[in-house]
C-alpha cells in the first residue's frame, strides 16, 4: 500500500501555565495553519529553546494546548544543544530530557519534556481494519529512490480522527532518506512485533545469504539484458 510522508520539524507543545509564564498572563495562541492532523494546527509564535552548549531560535509551537508541555527535536539538533533526549513516542515524557524555553516575557526549565519523535503512522480506523493493523502494532516501510530503504519499527497510531493514513518522520529521518513531505513510500502488510527486519536477515545463514546475493544479481542481469534487447530493436526500427 502506498501511504504519504509528513516530515515533522522541531517544535514545542505548551500548557496553559507555561504559555503564560512565557508570553504573559491571558495570553492566546495565534494559529496560522492546520496540520494534516486534524486536530492541531501550526502558532504564529516561536521560542528560543537553549540546552547547555547552545540554543535554537524560531522553534515553532503546535497547537492545541496540552496537560504536559514537550519539545521534540531530531539527534542533529540534540548535538547542537548538548543534550541527549531519548526517542519516545509523543506524551510519553517520564524521565525524559530537560531543556530551557525562553520567550518574549520569560523562561521557564522543564526538568523532563523534552524527546525525540519515534518515527509513527498515523492510520484510520478504515485501513487498520482493512490492513490487520491495531493500535501500536509496528509496521515497516519501504522508501524508494536513489537513497532507498527500509523504515522498521514504525509504530502505528489508530484513532478514529485520523483522516487519511501518513506516515510521520523527523527532518534527520528525511534527509537521510532524501524524502519531503507528500512524497509516497509503501507500507509493507507486515504487522507481527515479534518479526522485525534484524531477526528477518538473522533467520538466514552466511550460505543462504550468498544465494540471495546470488539470486538478486541474476534478476539485476536478465532486466539489463531485456533492456538492451529493447534498445537494439528500437535501433532497428529507426
Amino acid at each position: 500500500m502506498q501511504i504519504t510522508i509528513g516530515v515533522s520539524a522541531r517544535h514545542i507543545h505548551l500548557t496553559a501555565e507555561h504559555l503564560e509564564i512565557l508570553f504573559g498572563q491571558g495570553y492566546q495562541l495565534q494559529p496560522k495553519r492546520q496540520l494534516s492532523i486534524p486536530t492541531q494546527y501550526l502558532c504564529e509564535e516561536r521560542l528560543t529553546i537553549r540546552g547547555p552548549k547552545g540554543s535554537i531560535d524560531h522553534v515553532g509551537i503546535i497547537g492545541p494546548l496540552r496537560e504536559r508541555s514537550q519539545v521534540e527535536i531530531t539527534r542533529s539538533d540534540g548535538i547542537r544543544l548538548g543534550v541527549t533526549p531519548p526517542i519516545r513516542l509523543s506524551g510519553d515524557l517520564d524521565s525524559s530530557a530537560p531543556i530551557t524555553l525562553v520567550g518574549p516575557q520569560g523562561e521557564l526549565t522543564l526538568e523532563e519534556g523534552l524527546i525525540i519523535a519515534k518515527r509513527h503512522i498515523h492510520m484510520t480506523t478504515t485501513d487498520a481494519a482493512s490492513l490487520g493493523f491495531g493500535h501500536k502494532d509496528f509496521a515497516m516501510v519501504v522508501v524508494p529512490g536513489l537513497r532507498s530503504l527500509v523504515f522498521d519499527h514504525v509504530v502505528v497510531r489508530v484513532d478514529d480522527q485520523n483522516t487519511h493514513t501518513e506516515l510521520h518522520i523527523d527532518t534527520d529521518e528525511a534527509n537521510t532518506a532524501d524524502l519531503n513531505s507528500g512524497d509516497q513510500v509503501t507500507l509493507l502488510l507486515l504487522n507481527d512485533k515479534k518479526i522485525r527486519l534484524e531477526r528477518l536477515i538473522g533467520m538466514f545463514d552466511e550460505r543462504q545469504l550468498k544465494m540471495l546475493e546470488t539470486f538478486a544479481a541474476d534478476i539485476v542481469e536478465r532486466e539489463k539484458q531485456k533492456l538492451q534487447e529493447m534498445e537494439s530493436l528500437l535501433n532497428d526500427l529507426r
